[in-house]
């Protein structure tokens, strides 16, 4: 089964240079570690990619069409279809002072900014720097080795999609989709509530919603702020003393008496 433009597919690839060998680019996290271009914090999983949309480079978005989904392919791409050839007049030598005067410490093979453009450090010598300003794969023949994972079918597996490429940093399965005649509602997890740019990147959730489910004309997000529940004071047992008994008092000996005699007169 091949596809159609606007069809959304997920997609695994490796992408090299022909000359080289070398990978430039993964969506395999054990692969980006083997070839030395793991990023701490990115995510290595399948691509979205909406064909025909440009989300790839032209030459490999034309050959997805011919794919079949969980089939290995591989796809050329000569220069001129890929960063094109590289331009010899983008290439400027610039006074090592004025880098440094910049708080720019040129290290060859590093990508710095200087007057508003990209560059690659290339060569370092007497006091001046080589700067290539042409893209780094400029003039290369990619290969990419390409897997179709998926192709999703579904309006709410679309939107997810859709999600997750706007806010990659939160499981995609933690959002719930309700769509109701021509209204979207999305409740977005309390993971959301700070993340970094979460209003601009709703906003861009919004306009792909237009532009890729158009019958969805109204977009909702919820946001659920729950109150921490209360702890539970345990009520601390209260000792109750019980009086302690007076001791009986002991009987006092009763004192008997005795009666006087009386005293008889002797008379003389």
């Amino acid at each position: 089964m091949t596809f159609q433009k606007g069809d959304f597919i997920l997609i695994n690839y490796t992408g090299k240079v022909k000359e080289t060998n070398e990978v430039f680019d993964t969506t395999y996290e054990e692969v980006s570690k083997s070839e030395h271009l793991h990023r701490e914090g990115e995510l290595y999983e399948p691509k979205l990619v909406v064909i025909g949309e440009g989300w790839v480079l032209k030459a490999l978005d034309d050959a997805l069409l011919d794919m079949e989904t969980e089939k290995a392919s591989t796809v050329e791409i000569p220069a001129d279809k890929a960063f094109g050839q590289r331009d010899p007049e983008k290439i400027k030598r610039v006074p090592l002072r004025q880098l440094l005067a910049r708080e720019i410490n040129p290290i060859i093979g590093a990508r710095i900014e200087y007057q508003g453009k990209t560059a690659t450090v290339r060569a370092i010598g007497a006091g001046r720097v080589l700067l290539d300003f042409n893209p780094p794969l400029a003039g290369r023949t990619l290969i990419y080795e390409v897997i179709t994972q998926k192709k999703l079918n579904s309006s709410e597996e679309k939107i997810l999609s859709l999600v997750h490429r706007r806010v990659p940093v939160v499981e995609e399965e933690k959002f719930k989709v309700t769509i109701e005649n021509d209204n979207l509602t999305i409740d977005m997890p309390e993971d959301t509530f700070y993340v970094e740019g979460i209003q601009i990147a709703k906003r861009g959730i919004a306009m792909d919603i237009q532009k890729y489910l158009p019958d969805l004309t109204q977009t909702q997000f919820i946001e659920t702020f729950k109150t921490e529940p209360k702890p539970v004071t345990m009520a601390t047992p209260t000792l109750t003393t019980e009086p302690t008994p007076e001791p009986n008092p002991e009987p006092t000996p009763e004192i008997e008496t005795a009666e006087a005699t009386p005293t008889t007169e002797t008379e003389v």
